[in-house]
Formats: C-alpha cells, structure tokens, sequence
C-alpha cells in the first residue's frame, strides 16, 4: 500500500513536463502560423488542455513567449551541429539559413511581446544572439575550410544579411521571397570555379 503512493506523484509530474512542452510546441507553431492573431485559448485547445493549465505553466502571454523563444534559439544552434555531421559544408550551411526562415517566422509572431521582454530582460537576447552566432560561425568555418565558400567571409556580415529578411513586409509571400534571398546570398557565398570569370 505504502509502495502505491509514493508512484502517483512522478506520474503527475511527468504529466505536467509533456502539458508544458506540448503548449510550447504548439505555441511555437501557433505564432509562425498566426503571428500575433494567435490566441492563448486557442495554444491551449490546440495543445489539448485548459486554458488553466496553461497559465498555470505561463502566468503571462509574456512568460510564454520567453520559453518559446528561448526553445527557437536552442533548436536553431543544435541544428548547426547536426547538419555539419550529415551534409556537406555548403549545403549544410545553406540548410541551416533556411531553417532560420522558419524562427524569423516564429519571432514576428511574438514581436509584440518580445519588445516588452526587452526592455525586463536583456540578457536574453544578448545570450540568444551569442549563441547563434557561435552555431552558425562554426558551420561558416568548416564551408570555409573545405573550400566551398569564399575565405573573405565574416560571419557577423552573413547574419547581418540574414537577419534583414526580418525587414520583408509580412505579406502572404515572404517566406517565398526569404527562401529566395537565401539563394541569392549562397550565389555570392559559393566559391567560383577557377577561370569562371562570369
């Protein structure tokens, strides 16, 4: 009997982890597709909970933003180290710039909230962009080292560019148009071959 009681509350708790990490995937998923038209009612219906478990997790649209975008960021890093061990250098870098299409999409949907969490919280934003930069001026390294892209490269320059898609009018196309500017930027990245003077 004594054995019973004390197996309910890791259940709980598990119970709790995959109510909390289901919300923030579908919160993430809510803010590419509905930007800041997406609801917390709606976040939690399509997560299949209560709006009260919801803000029993995420007191505030704000706490909730903060978790997604903190998600964003790890997942776009972790997918640098993945890419390099699966792909050619180039490709594995130019893979990489549209899967930050894909978190420019997730970041205008919570725009809104992100400015006020700027102004409380800084240094989440200072670690976020470290951190991407670090991920993405490894893979810039090894295309670099391999002889795929030109060795004059910065990688504060190439993220420069990339982040200016954030400037694309939030119309119907812009992820069409953003993929495409990622085709024009490897254009000028890729090493020409010798004698192509073009």
């Amino acid at each position: 009997m004594a054995s019973s009681e004390p197996g309910k509350k890791p259940r709980q708790r598990a119970d709790a982890r995959r109510n909390r990490d289901k919300l923030v995937e579908v919160a993430a998923e809510a803010f590419s597709e509905r930007g800041a038209q997406a609801s917390l009612e709606d976040i939690a219906r399509r997560a299949g909970v209560g709006i009260g478990t919801l803000y029993r997790h995420f007191p505030t649209r704000e706490h909730l933003v903060e978790v997604v975008y903190r998600r964003e960021l790890e997942r776009l890093a972790e997918a640098a180290a993945e890419l390099a061990a699966e792909r050619a250098p180039d490709l594995a870098l130019e893979e990489w710039m549209h899967r930050f299409v894909s978190y420019m999409a997730t970041k205008r949907g919570m725009a809104g909230s992100l400015k006020l969490l700027m102004t409380s919280n800084a240094c989440l934003f200072t670690e976020g962009s470290a951190l991407l930069r670090a991920a993405f001026g490894d893979l810039l390294a090894k295309a670099i080292d391999a002889g795929s892209i030109r060795g004059d490269i910065e990688t504060v320059d190439v993220l420069t560019a990339l982040s200016s898609i954030y400037s694309i009018p939030d119309l119907p196309d812009w992820r069409e148009r953003a993929h495409r500017l990622i085709g024009l930027l490897m254009d000028g990245l890729r090493c020409r071959p010798a004698g192509d003077g073009a």
